[in-house]
């Protein structure tokens, strides 16, 4: 659902991802896990077609993310660390223009639901500018969401949310891939990715350090503890 081969990306003389490879299948869920200025982020944003490759074939759903674009978003979400939503919209204008891009059937429903799901039916008619960081996030949650995309990428998306937000957010995932999405997510929140995801891709430098199920981390670096945690792991890979 997901494909990514040999992709390379340079900015000017500097290199930010080289030669990394992976797949996510439905019902997978990829964490993608580094240091800061790892290439996770640029890893994730040409997948989502806001930047171009310098090298490799990046697809979504089998479609070519440069040669099909337009294929490949509407069966894409992606939503960043910070989500660009409009300050002067409400939480209804936003899910109303959602709807009308990807021409979402039954679409007062499906956003009601995700409006309950994510305790913002309060805020209806609040706009954008006047929620909270994490309102905004659930808000962009639920945009992503309601075209029901069979690839979904999220850039650090715990950032202001609330335990029970973080929850909330956590069974979501596992429903979506329950049902068939490829999941993609970023994060430092390693103790949340071990007990979440069923794949890891670790980054160090725009190096890929490793890729595979969870359980064969352990496996791919044996001088670690058997006993070692994601983090542990985490550290040796990229020491």
């Amino acid at each position: 659902m997901i494909k990514v081969e040999d992709f390379h990306k340079a900015f000017g003389d500097q290199v930010a991802v080289q030669e990394v490879t992976f797949r996510v299948e439905p019902g997978e869920l990829l964490a993608i896990i580094g240091p800061n200025g790892a290439g996770k982020t640029t890893t994730m944003r040409a997948l989502a077609g806001i930047i171009p490759a310098s090298r490799g074939q990046l697809s979504i759903a089998g479609y070519d993310v440069d040669a099909d674009a337009i294929a490949a978003k509407l069966q894409l979400a992606f939503v960043p660390d910070d989500a660009p939503l409009f300050h002067d919209l409400t939480v209804e204008e936003h899910l109303s223009f959602y709807a009308s891009i990807y021409q979402v059937g039954d679409a007062r429903s499906k956003a009601f639901r995700l409006l309950e799901e994510f305790e913002l039916t309060s805020k209806l008619r609040t706009t954008a500018s006047n929620l909270s960081r994490g309102m905004r996030q659930k808000l962009a949650i639920c945009c992503a969401y309601l075209h029901d995309p069979q690839a979904i990428l999220f850039d650090e998306p715990l950032t202001g949310l609330d335990p029970q937000g973080i929850r909330v957010f956590k069974r979501s995932l596992q429903e979506r891939a329950a049902q068939g999405a490829a999941v993609m997510i970023s994060s430092h929140m390693l103790a949340m990715v071990e007990d979440l995801c069923t794949h890891v891709l670790i980054l160090d430098g725009g190096v890929q350090r490793f890729f595979g199920p969870v359980d064969e981390l352990r496996k791919s670096f044996d001088h670690v503890d058997a006993a070692a945690s994601l983090e542990d792991i985490f550290f040796a890979a990229t020491s």
